[in-house]
């Protein structure tokens, strides 16, 4: 009887089984989705670390210039008899923009000129008696001393006579203008600036040791002017200053501009120019890629290709730069860098890559 009872209940409880099984089977099906769907995916921009990202553009503040910017002045001091030019205005080649009044050195060179012919005449009369045996050599050759002597001070009576008027030796505009009819200037001070358009103009822009030492002449470069209006203009790099600025040791870097009837002296400008890499071995990237940064080191993920998941990398930092790090050492060629999004992450995270623009 009891042994009939036994059969019974074990027979209900395999039913029971039967029918729990797949309702628990489910169960376990949702619970184990669940937790599979449960992992994030985080959204990461990464870069591949190669020699091209030490690539770097820096940039420099300058004025665009005409190449050559000539000071002119007399060779003689005197009072200014004319100007003829406005700064700002253009002149052709050869005008006359500028004299001194001539009554001086025209007097000079009419005394010089007497002078000459009184020298000459003692001088052949010394010849002849020099000839017949009635002076001594020594005689003979002062007087042919004085002679050229006097010849001399009459080529430079001429020459100061000649310079007292200023020519433009190239068509080009008048930039500075620093004397006025009246006043009395001495030689050699610059009386005007002449931008001389025949040579065209340049961009000149002081650039710091480090960066100078990396540039050649020849090197393309693109300078943005505001006043030319938003699309930079490609120059090349045309002179390097061999000595540094004693006040503030940079070089003054010169690009050769292209002709254009909108440029004019002064305007200011940007020139951008893309150095090469350093040939040191070294990697350059991007500041945002790095954290827990201390002394000479700092972290950064790096993503596995195969799993998906990142990893975290310690570097060795040279240095900083605008916006870039140096590393020397921690990252290889090909590895995949984070470089934004990493906030978020954690060592084995999962992420969806995206490549970071530029």
């Amino acid at each position: 009887m009891n042994g009939g009872r036994v059969a019974i209940r074990a027979h209900r409880l395999a039913i029971a089984v039967l029918l729990l099984s797949p309702l628990l089977h489910g169960c376990g099906e949702k619970e184990a989705g669940t937790a599979a769907h449960s992992e994030e995916t985080f959204p990461v921009q990464v870069m591949t670390v190669q020699p091209a990202n030490m690539l770097q553009t820096i940039s420099a503040v300058g004025t665009v210039r005409y190449r050559r910017e000539t000071p002119l002045g007399f060779t003689t001091a005197g009072k200014v008899a004319t100007v003829r030019f406005e700064e700002g205005d253009f002149v052709k080649r050869g005008a006359l923009l500028a004299a001194l009044d001539t009554t001086s050195v025209g007097a000079d060179l009419s005394v010089a000129e007497a002078e000459r012919s009184r020298a000459q005449s003692e001088f052949e009369r010394i010849k002849q008696l020099y000839a017949e045996g009635w002076i001594t050599k020594a005689r003979f050759e002062a007087a042919e001393a004085a002679a050229k002597a006097a010849s001399a001070r009459v080529a430079q009576a001429g020459f100061a006579r000649g310079t007292a008027q200023l020519y433009a030796p190239s068509s080009g505009v008048v930039l500075t203008r620093n004397v006025q009819p009246g006043q009395v200037i001495a030689a050699g001070t610059p009386a005007l600036i002449l931008g001389e358009g025949d040579d065209g103009f340049v961009f000149r822009a002081p650039v710091i040791d480090r960066n100078a030492s990396r540039l050649r002449v020849g090197m393309a470069a693109e300078i943005s002017l505001p006043a030319l209006g938003a699309a930079p203009v490609t120059a090349t790099i045309s002179e390097i200053d061999g000595r540094a600025n004693q006040a503030t040791g940079a070089f003054t870097v010169q690009f050769s501009l292209p002709a254009s009837a909108r440029l004019k002296s002064g305007q200011i400008g940007t020139a951008s120019i893309r150095l090469p890499a350093a040939d040191d071995g070294a990697l350059q990237i991007p500041a945002s890629a790095i954290f827990g940064m201390r002394a000479n080191e700092g972290l950064v993920y790096i993503v596995n290709a195969a799993s998906g998941r990142v990893e975290t990398r310690n570097v060795a930092i040279e240095r900083i730069t605008d916006g870039f790090v140096v590393i020397t050492g921690g990252l290889r060629q090909g590895d995949v860098l984070v470089t934004s999004g990493a906030e978020k992450l954690r060592t084995g995270a999962k992420v969806r890559t995206a490549r970071a623009p530029g």
